[in-house]
């Protein structure tokens, strides 16, 4: 009797140890979530089909090949109304990533460029750098986007009157015409050239930094770079007889007629994003700057450096590594933020597959391409990114 009862208080003890093991703990809690999260999608997946099935609807993608039957204003691809879903989507995706494109860039510089004057010495840039910030932060950017819609751009003067700028460029509530250049053949070795000039760039700046460090010369870097970048394709464009015409935008009885158009809904998508975004990276670059060691300023005016140049050479490459990481999440929410563009009529990746959804029904379907793409642009901006930021990670010797 007192061995079974040992035997008995030995597995309770054996259960309880169990119970409070905390490897066998994360390993059950572990468990549940993966069944619960199973089930989730399974109730979700049953009870869709179920609705669709109540609908007299089918779930598939097989309706992207359908009619899409709808024109879009701005098409930096070929695309009809008689093209199909499919071909909007791709349309509603490179605009998308043309703005997105545009914006990262434009914000970028402003920011930089406000950030370093929010740290400047003169009191009036330093001031109004600041005014910039705490203005565009506080304001959503929906706001902003309207500001440049029905604020700025449509107060400018009608086609009639349009503003004429040097180089047949005109400016009106309808847009920026401009001219627009019409390729003849040989343009492919021209853009073969540009390609080659930027290889070359790579390889003689990586060769100049490894001079630099073996003798302390470093070689002139920027004019080289640039000579390989833009004078090489202008001189395979020279050497092949430039070819290329202009279309010139004309006045016509009630609008402009040829050239090229950067319509009023781009312009302000792509303002609005661009300022709103520069108040953050502003701070993510004053933060970043203020992240240096003070010593790091005296030393190189000790060296005789000037402002301009202690900044340039060794405030901001130290200041970078702190500066991408959080830089990495302005340019994902700027992305996102790109579908805002249904407020004002810009034909990005949402607002074409939001008439696709109203035509065809299929909301599950755009929802899900919606999410997968946005997605897949999110992880590979972060990949590049955490690339970028491997590169100018500091290296110890």
């Amino acid at each position: 009797m007192a061995v079974d009862a040992a035997d008995r208080g030995g597995a309770v003890r054996s259960g309880t140890s169990l119970l409070y093991n905390p490897a066998v703990r994360q390993f059950v809690y572990q468990a549940l979530t993966v069944v619960f999260v199973i089930w989730l999608f399974w109730y979700a997946g049953t009870n869709a089909a179920a609705n669709l099935a109540r609908a007299n609807m089918t779930a598939g993608f097989d309706f992207l090949s359908s009619r899409a039957g709808f024109d879009i204003a701005q098409t930096p691809i070929e695309y009809t109304s008689d093209s199909t879903y499919m071909r909007a989507l791709m349309l509603g995706l490179v605009n998308t990533l043309i703005v997105a494109f545009t914006g990262i860039i434009t914000a970028t510089i402003i920011g930089l460029l406000v950030g370093i004057g929010r740290l400047s010495n003169n009191w009036l840039i330093a001031r109004i750098s600041t005014v910039y910030v705490e203005v565009f932060r506080n304001i959503p950017p929906l706001l902003v986007i309207f500001f440049w819609y029905k604020g700025v751009l449509s107060l400018l003067p009608d086609v009639k009157q349009s503003l004429s700028l040097p180089l047949s460029v005109f400016v009106s509530n309808r847009g920026i015409y401009m001219p627009a250049p019409v390729f003849g053949e040989g343009m492919i070795f021209v853009l073969a050239a540009f390609v080659i000039g930027i290889i070359g760039s790579v390889f003689y700046s990586r060769w100049a930094t490894q001079r630099q460090l073996a003798t302390g010369v470093r070689p002139p870097v920027l004019l080289i770079n640039l000579a390989l970048i833009i004078g090489l394709p202008i001189l395979a464009f020279l050497a092949i007889g430039a070819p290329v015409t202009f279309d010139i935008p004309e006045l016509g009885k009630f609008n402009m007629r040829g050239g090229t158009v950067v319509g009023p809904e781009f312009l302000s998508l792509y303002m609005a994003l661009s300022f709103y975004t520069a108040a953050f990276i502003a701070e993510i670059v004053r933060a970043g700057i203020r992240g240096v060691s003070k010593g790091q300023s005296e030393a190189a005016g000790a060296l005789g450096f000037r402002s301009g140049l202690t900044t340039r050479l060794v405030i901001l490459p130290q200041a970078l590594r702190i500066i991408i990481p959080p830089l990495t999440s302005q340019y994902l929410n700027l992305t996102k933020n790109s579908s805002l563009a249904v407020a004002i009529g810009y034909a990005d990746l949402v607002a074409v597959g939001g008439t696709i959804l109203n035509q065809s029904g299929h909301s599950i379907e755009i929802i899900a391409i919606w999410m997968l793409i946005y997605v897949s642009i999110s992880l590979a901006t972060s990949l590049f990114m955490n690339w970028f930021n491997a590169k100018m990670a500091l290296v110890e010797r």
